[in-house]
């Protein structure tokens, strides 16, 4: 949208707003993140058999990473969108990977906590499933890195989409965030256990489902299959942008409800 932003009549005021209220939120989110998994940790090690089904330690503990990996990422964004991504088109590619790699993790463990024991011990048949969900998870964000990249608008930006809306790695990106984990999650979720639904499956799919929505809308309206207006153009970002913002505060929500739940 960059060329376009200041085009008549329509004017899309998104960046400025952006760069202007993104690094103070993501930081605000990045310290509570980080004292809520902290706390999680904590829990974790001080009272390790008070944790039981369906929040068991060996979920709650890898749940605990990914959200630690998706909060470690929050201080490298913040810097680049205050100063321009001037970190290279690379490491924007590695920083997509990674924080890609944490939601699908969080995401596929939630999915297989809702409908089986397995993580109830860390057993051998656990560990196997451990490394299958992590890889998988790898490998699932490799197209959001293939297709994120930097681009150079007024400052170098750091965006996930600097392909072609009809390249073949924004499309499966686009397909795996869809119809892969947040349909799995919630069809899962539907069967999971009732405190299991409360605390993580509705909660992080209820945080994300719009984002993933609003990715969809975002399609549509690049390939054309919906018309545009003057209207959409200068609010539809708003709107992704804020669904985007919605899914980043999974990131000590989510340490947070886990501990409610032990509480209770």
């Amino acid at each position: 949208h960059y060329k376009e932003y200041d085009a008549v009549p329509c004017h899309n005021h998104y960046c400025a707003h952006f760069q202007r209220v993104a690094p103070a939120f993501l930081a605000v989110a990045c310290a509570a993140a980080a004292l809520g998994t902290g706390a999680l940790l904590l829990a974790l090690t001080k009272r390790p058999h008070s944790w039981g089904w369906p929040q068991s330690r060996v979920l709650v503990a890898q749940l605990a990473v990914g959200t630690g990996l998706f909060t470690t990422l929050l201080p490298l964004v913040v810097v680049g969108i205050r100063q321009g991504w001037q970190l290279g088109s690379m490491l924007c590619k590695l920083t997509h990977l990674l924080w890609h790699w944490s939601l699908f993790v969080q995401g596929l463990l939630v999915g297989t906590s809702s409908f089986c024991t397995t993580w109830a011990c860390w057993d051998p048949w656990s560990q196997r499933l451990a490394v299958v969900v992590w890889v998988s998870a790898l490998l699932l964000a490799v197209p959001a890195a293939l297709s994120s990249g930097t681009v150079a608008a007024s400052e170098t930006s750091c965006i996930q989409r600097s392909v072609d809306v009809l390249s073949p790695a924004y499309l499966l990106h686009l397909a795996l965030c869809l119809f892969l984990l947040l349909p799995a999650v919630l069809v899962v979720a539907t069967v999971a256990v009732p405190q299991l639904k409360a605390g993580v499956s509705w909660l992080f799919l209820g945080l994300w489902v719009p984002y993933g929505m609003g990715l969809a809308v975002d399609f549509l309206l690049e390939t054309r299959l919906l018309q545009p207006t003057c209207n959409t153009f200068q609010h539809f970002d708003f709107v992704l942008g804020l669904s985007q913002g919605l899914g980043v505060l999974h990131c000590y929500l989510g340490p947070a409800a886990l501990l409610a739940l032990r509480l209770c």
